[in-house]
């Protein structure tokens, strides 16, 4: 049996996850971020991770084969290097070279989304597919692209930014500093937004009492109100769906794959999202009447996605 390790690097939290050839994680170790603080000590603190997985796992550094690593940001593959990223206010960190300097292996990095995606491609939702689109809705749009097997990253390591195409052009603010892209609708931010904005203009609407009880308002609140039966938050529900079926339909006419997944929490809503989006798509996408349609499926792997993927960026990139 060959292992491998595989660190999926969060602003919140770095996990570490020794991973069989079977794609089962087999032992894990985790500890804070802690943003902002010197790049050398989340290196130091990702390497003692990793060898603290494979201490859990009942192995030794030994037995593992490579260490792949996702990170938010660009991250150049074949240089080792995060050339950028902004949540963890990396600039040209010599990401590979910090690890080696603690464990004595190969070391991959790539994009958190593109792990991800590669995840899902080789254990989960998209496996057995030849062309993959995996988009995750979180506090943010992720994207990851595999055609022929392959990670998509561009000829500059930054492709794949599904979430900043534009829906609509001078719609609201987005950080990257464009109007109106598919993150800012279809974000689980987006949806917080929204909902926010509704409650706002509907007092009467259930969601504000709901939201005063719970002590906030969550991506889970406009559906939980609209199962509840308040007309608001059904606006609000289809709003979101709409837009979220736009960005997909646009991302399935660029990329035509045989699966594209959805992943992140507010896919936990299940079929009440899964549905309508699949109807609205198959209304609107370009190849509408043709016999073989992308297949759209909710990822299945969950927050283990980033940890598999990343352990087998030494195949991807082989």
């Amino acid at each position: 049996m060959k292992y491998y390790v595989g660190i999926d690097l969060g602003g919140t939290n770095i996990v570490a996850g020794v991973v069989d050839e079977d794609y089962n994680i087999i032992a894990k170790a985790s500890t804070k971020t802690n943003c902002p603080r010197p790049e050398k000590e989340i290196a130091d603190d990702m390497a003692k991770m990793a060898l603290q997985a494979v201490k859990n796992a009942d192995l030794t550094i030994d037995q593992i084969e490579w260490i792949g690593v996702g990170t938010p940001g660009i991250a150049n593959s074949a240089t080792g290097i995060i050339e950028y990223s902004n949540n963890l206010g990396f600039k040209n960190t010599p990401m590979v070279k910090y690890i080696q300097e603690t464990i004595d292996k190969p070391v991959f990095i790539e994009n958190d989304a593109n792990a991800a995606a590669y995840g899902e491609y080789v254990a989960g939702a998209a496996k057995g597919a030849k062309n993959a689109v995996c988009i995750t809705l979180g506090t943010g749009v992720g994207g990851g692209i595999i055609i022929d097997g392959k990670i998509y990253s561009g000829s500059n390591f930054a492709g794949a930014e599904i979430g900043h195409t534009v829906i609509s052009v001078d719609g609201p603010q987005c950080s990257c500093g464009r109007k109106g892209c598919f993150e800012v609708f279809s974000s689980a931010t987006g949806l917080i937004r929204m909902t926010k904005e509704a409650m706002a203009e509907h007092p009467e609407s259930s969601m504000n009492a709901m939201a005063e009880e719970r002590g906030k308002v969550t991506a889970r609140t406009s559906f939980d109100s609209m199962r509840a039966g308040d007309a608001t938050a059904k606006e609000v529900v289809d709003k979101y769906i709409k837009y979220l079926a736009a960005g997909i339909t646009n991302t399935i006419n660029i990329f035509q794959p045989d699966v594209l997944c959805i992943g992140g929490g507010v896919c936990n809503e299940g079929d009440p999202l899964l549905l309508p989006v699949k109807a609205l798509v198959k209304e609107e996408v370009y190849t509408r009447n043709s016999e073989k349609n992308t297949e759209i499926v909710i990822a299945s792997l969950g927050n283990d996605a980033g940890i598999i993927g990343a352990a087998f960026l030494g195949r991807a990139n082989a």
